[in-house]
C-alpha cells in the first residue's frame, strides 16, 4: 500500500521546525536581534526554494543546512563589513548605549567585589572585570579549569547576593543586565 504524503506547504514546514530553527539560531548567534533577523531571512529563503525539495522526509535536513548557509553568510558579511569599517549607525549607537550601561555598572560593582573574600573577590575582578579568559587564568593559578569555573560561579552567587541588598537589577530574557537602580539611599558601596 502506498502512503501519500501530503504536500509541503510554508505554513506547515514553518510550524513545526520554527523553533527548532530559533534554538539552533540562538546556539550560534548571541545578538538575540540578529536571530530574529537570521530567522525572517530563513522564511524568506524556505518561501522561495520550498518547491525544490522532493521528499518530505529530507525537509528537516534541508532547513538546518540552509540555516546553516545563512548563519555562515551573515558571519562573513559583519567581517567584511568590519574590514571595510562600514558600521552601521544602528550598530555605534547600540555600541555606544552598552559601554555607557557597563561602564556605570563596573564602577558600581567594584565595591561588591572588593566586599567578597579575597581570593573570591581576586577571580571575579580577573575574569568580570578584566576579561580575562578563565582557562587561562586556571593554568596560571594551578587549579584545574572546572574547579575555577565553579570558584567564579559561587563568587558570582555571593556577588549578586551583596549587591542585591542594594539594589535592583533588570535583565534581559538572556540574563544580561539592561537596568541598575539602587534600592535607597542606604546604600554605602556604590
Amino acid at each position: 500500500m502506498n502512503v501519500v504524503n501530503p504536500p509541503l506547504t510554508l505554513e506547515s514546514v514553518w510550524a513545526k521546525y520554527q523553533q527548532a530553527l530559533k534554538a539552533f539560531l540562538h546556539s550560534k548567534v548571541s545578538n538575540p536581534d540578529d536571530v530574529d533577523d537570521l530567522l525572517q531571512e530563513i522564511l524568506i529563503k524556505t518561501n522561495q526554494s520550498l518547491s525544490t525539495v522532493k521528499e518530505a522526509e529530507s525537509i528537516k535536513s534541508w532547513l538546518f543546512q540552509l540555516a546553516n548557509r545563512t548563519i555562515i553568510d551573515f558571519y562573513r558579511k559583519r567581517a567584511k563589513q568590519q574590514r571595510d569599517g562600514a558600521l552601521q549607525a544602528d550598530e555605534l549607537w547600540f555600541a555606544e548605549e552598552e559601554a555607557s550601561l557597563e561602564q556605570q555598572m563596573a564602577t558600581c560593582i567594584k565595591p561588591f567585589v572588593e566586599a567578597l573574600p579575597s581570593e573570591q573577590a581576586q577571580l571575579l575582578d580577573a575574569v568580570d572585570l578584566k576579561g580575562e579568559s578563565q582557562k587561562l587564568l586556571a593554568q596560571k593559578v594551578g587549579v584545574s579549569y572546572s574547579t575555577l569555573k565553579s570558584r567564579v560561579q559561587k563568587g558570582r552567587m555571593e556577588l549578586r547576593k551583596l549587591f542585591e541588598e542594594c539594589c535592583t537589577l533588570e535583565l534581559d530574557q538572556y540574563g544580561n543586565p539592561i537596568d541598575c537602580e539602587i534600592k535607597s539611599d542606604s546604600c554605602t558601596r556604590c
